[in-house]
């Protein structure tokens, strides 16, 4: 019996020798980078619309993938949100309103940090939005008039330095706090004379209630005196020191697809469709190009390619934010923004038009 169970022993450690080697052979099969996909969690500022096609082109035609990156993208519901879910650990990387980061750090200078990696929007895509029927052509016609947004609204949050660059007193208006489904809205119906909100998004809802844009007196804050960018790409500080690689990587497909969407945005808005199968393509395409128009393709990034910034007005911006905001310490631009995980100035300047 002992004879046997030796017999057997010798038996068991062939068999585990042998699977051993197979599983080896197996595991020696599977490419590396599945092997080694980084998992990133991304917190967009809002729905699935038009503006988030390059983020969702990225992740399904595999450019993330192609990176080792193994991404998961949310709709959110706001900036506010995005910036505090990537702080918590939540979210590894988000897309929100740099100024918004600006007030999280100087309102919480002790918690984990976030930075801005991919400066999208050159500038702050806020604009006034007012009926010409109610005599509002210029700044000075705000005066005395009712004026709607969301209280976490930009436009709303930076009236004061609009106010000031044209010349107004920041009470020169009546501000009505209401929900953001409601702004346009009230426009539209005329319960009040103006809004603020993000242009390429209001324009388009307000045309869908019947206000187009023939009657409307547009404008945009980076138009009119205030200097402030827009949205970014963020990274949790700790995040991007423990995997410097995975944020490089995130940022160059996502450029990638940034370049076929200025090419083509109806075929990248099917990106969006496939997220999101009840958008109207033919809205969000829109919205898409008014994004790109107004936003994105700016002298400044023409010259310089998109994702980066001014440092000198990155700091005039911080400065702006830091008054009109009235935040009780002002961060460096170092920690607003670094562009240390930028692809190469040449592979971000924007295409010709098509």
């Amino acid at each position: 019996m002992a004879h046997v169970a030796g017999t057997f022993d010798t038996t068991s450690q062939r068999f585990g020798r042998y699977a051993g080697a197979l599983l080896a052979g197996a595991v020696a099969l599977v490419p590396a980078a599945a092997l080694a996909d980084t998992p990133i969690r991304f917190q967009l500022d809002w729905r699935f619309e038009g503006p988030s096609a390059p983020f969702l082109m990225a992740q399904q035609k595999g450019y993330f993938a192609e990176e080792g990156l193994d991404v998961q993208i949310d709709s959110g519901s706001g900036s506010a949100g995005a910036i505090n879910r990537v702080a918590s650990g939540a979210y590894e990387m988000g897309f929100g309103d740099l100024n918004a980061v600006v007030e999280f750090l100087a309102e919480n200078p002790d918690a984990p940090g976030v930075s801005g990696v991919y400066v999208l929007y050159d500038g702050t895509p806020a604009a006034v939005l007012a009926r010409k029927d109610r005599g509002i052509e210029t700044p000075a016609d705000l005066a005395g008039k009712r004026i709607a947004a969301p209280a976490f609204d930009t436009g709303y949050r930076a009236w004061p330095a609009f106010a000031a660059a044209n010349g107004l007193a920041a009470d020169a208006v009546e501000w009505q706090n209401v929900d953001p489904t409601l702004r346009e809205t009230l426009l539209a119906r005329g319960d009040v004379d103006a809004i603020t909100g993000f242009s390429f998004t209001s324009l388009l809802n307000l045309e869908e209630r019947g206000l187009g844009e023939d009657a409307l007196t547009i404008m945009a804050f980076p138009e009119y005196g205030v200097p402030l960018y827009g949205n970014a790409i963020i990274a949790s500080d700790a995040f991007a020191e423990a995997h410097p690689e995975a944020v490089e990587g995130f940022l160059r497909a996502f450029n990638r697809a940034l370049k076929e969407t200025f090419a083509d945005p109806a075929a990248a808005v099917a990106f969006v469709a496939e997220r999101d199968g009840l958008i109207d393509t033919a809205m969000e395409t829109r919205r898409l190009e008014l994004a790109l128009d107004s936003v994105v393709d700016t002298p400044y990034t023409r010259e310089h390619g998109v994702g980066g910034v001014d440092e000198a007005r990155l700091e005039q911006a911080i400065a702006l934010v830091a008054e009109v905001f009235e935040l009780p310490t002002v961060p460096t631009a170092e920690q607003v923004f670094t562009a240390r995980f930028l692809p190469p100035v040449e592979e971000r300047l924007l295409p010709e038009a098509p």
